[in-house]
């Protein structure tokens, strides 16, 4: 049973050396991070990131040399955490109920078509939005929730969705420090800061689309995943962990199904380390993981079938259930250009008529593909794609076509225009924009990478995040937007890594001063 143990995580280790290895090195080569003019992009940081590069300069190198500005830091941010953390991260609340105040533009891409089906039944029975969701089925989900909130509020506009995504998201950084506060009480400070510094750098909360509502879900489950395997907590909180694990794996499956690729890294991970375990199960203790898997099922079962048959019996919009997109076009669309969204094919999902015809269609581009890369091309293929799906730290804002309606042009005159100018295509802030939300991203793959260690929960994060790479790199990618749905995952990672790291960043430094 070793030999099992060892072997699978020796694989699963080995992908994820590479993998993350490719994503840090990526990362920090991105052109995002590049200071001054931008030849990329065609754009250049302003004086605010030099500013902003100074004052963090200086801070470092006054707490090294002052003792006194080093003891108010101290003081300040880390003996009195559990005042100032939270203080942080209620002012981040409002400066993101500011921001969407703001700034609420109209996307054009399918979060847009999505907010025009739910707001008016007129809408759906226009031939363009039908055939959308007809070839799209997999967007009818949260199309039909957003209605349902529509009709129980009888609010319906772009902002009231922003405020939902806002809400959702800062939901999902609850959940992530409660899960820290389970199972690495002495980091719950810097989970707090390390989601407050996430949040103070992520636009999508005005974009209400499955990526960020994806968010809560991944981080409901993974909590309840935290308490069931807890120990020394009551079993009847494991019990309503379960229940509620089961009906948000569900719910995460149909609002966004690559969500759940969490859930198979913890049945690999517990599976693997039943081969190593020593001590034996007493009767009572296999009597409730039976119980828990049973209520699992149960749960999941009941809310698959109760959702799935809302879903196909529900009137508001019809569509042709035969014209959908099936599984394998995203794997062709995934081999060609930067392995993201390919117009051709997709303008052949909707012109060829049946599923089958799809299908066949999907399968010969996708060998077609193959065979002209080769075993060589499609290798180097593979590492230009996790360059794509996961170095920009931006998580591939502005790279939808038409990201917005308005002019990405906005004006420097109004408070509006002014926070305009940091997420619009053509601001004179963007490059800051991109070079601070790099910052932040290279910031938590770093701590990552230097804050190994042996723990079961964080070789689960692990596989998690292996799993959702090698599915972004099989599928549809070409931009890291879709990484969004592993946040929970990411953060989770960067948090406990925290200690160790800086443990770790302090031996290399006392290391080199030696040499």
């Amino acid at each position: 049973m070793n030999t099992i143990h060892n072997l699978g995580y020796k694989i699963i280790n080995i992908f994820w050396r590479i993998l993350f290895a490719m994503t840090l090195y990526f990362a920090w080569t991105s052109p995002n991070i590049i200071l001054g003019d931008n030849s990329t992009f065609g754009t250049s940081t302003t004086w605010l990131t030099t500013y902003a590069i100074i004052i963090i300069i200086a801070l470092i190198v006054s707490i090294i040399v002052f003792p006194k500005v080093k003891n108010s830091f101290s003081f300040i941010f880390l003996r009195k955490q559990y005042i100032t953390a939270p203080l942080f991260f209620l002012l981040i609340i409002i400066l993101q109920i500011l921001f969407v105040y703001y700034v609420h533009p109209v996307s054009g891409f399918d979060a847009g078509m999505l907010h025009y089906a739910a707001v008016n039944p007129k809408h759906v029975l226009e031939p363009n939005v039908a055939a959308y969701y007809s070839l799209n089925r997999n967007n009818l989900p949260i199309t039909l929730l957003m209605r349902w909130i529509i009709v129980q509020t009888g609010y319906s506009s772009w902002i009231f969705f922003d405020y939902i995504t806002l809400i959702l998201v800062d939901l999902s950084a609850i959940l992530n420090i409660l899960c820290v506060a389970l199972i690495r009480r002495k980091a719950l400070g810097t989970a707090i800061y390390m989601h407050c510094a996430w949040l103070l750098f992520f636009p999508s909360i005005i974009m209400p689309y499955t990526d960020a509502w994806s968010l809560p879900l991944v981080s409901l489950f993974i909590l309840c995943y935290c308490i069931m395997i807890k120990k020394n907590l009551h079993f009847i909180f494991k019990t309503l962990a379960a229940i509620l694990f089961g009906l948000t794996i569900i719910c995460a499956y149909f609002i966004k199904p690559s969500a759940i690729i969490p859930v198979i890294a913890m049945i690999l991970i517990e599976l693997l380390s039943l081969t190593v375990r020593k001590e034996h199960f007493s009767i009572l203790r296999l009597v409730q993981i039976v119980i828990l898997l049973s209520i699992i099922s149960g749960s999941a079962l009941s809310t698959y079938k109760i959702t799935g048959n809302a879903i196909d019996e529900q009137r508001y919009i019809k569509i042709q259930a035969w014209r959908s997109i099936p599984a394998i076009h995203f794997m062709s669309m995934g081999v060609y250009g930067d392995g993201g969204y390919d117009a051709n094919q997709a303008l052949e999902m909707a012109v060829l008529p049946t599923k089958k015809q799809k299908t066949e269609y999907s399968k010969k581009m996708l060998f077609r593909r193959l065979k002209q890369l080769g075993a060589f091309g499609y290798l180097k293929f593979i590492v230009k794609k996790q360059s794509n799906n996961t170095a920009d730290g931006t998580f591939g804002w502005l790279k939808e076509g038409h990201f917005f309606r308005e002019n990405q042009k906005p004006t420097t005159k109004t408070i509006s225009g002014k926070l305009k100018n940091f997420i619009y295509l053509y601001g004179n802030n963007i490059a800051d924009f991109r070079f601070m939300a790099q910052a932040w991203w290279i910031c938590i793959l770093s701590i990552i990478a230097l804050g190994y260690e042996n723990w079961k929960f964080r070789d689960f994060l692990k596989l998690s995040l292996v799993g959702g790479f090698i599915f972004l790199l099989l599928f549809e990618g070409g931009r890291s937007r879709y990484i969004i749905q592993y946040l929970p995952v990411i953060l989770l990672l960067a948090t406990t890594s925290f200690a160790p790291a800086v443990a770790r960043a302090r031996k290399i430094a006392d290391w080199a001063r030696r040499k």
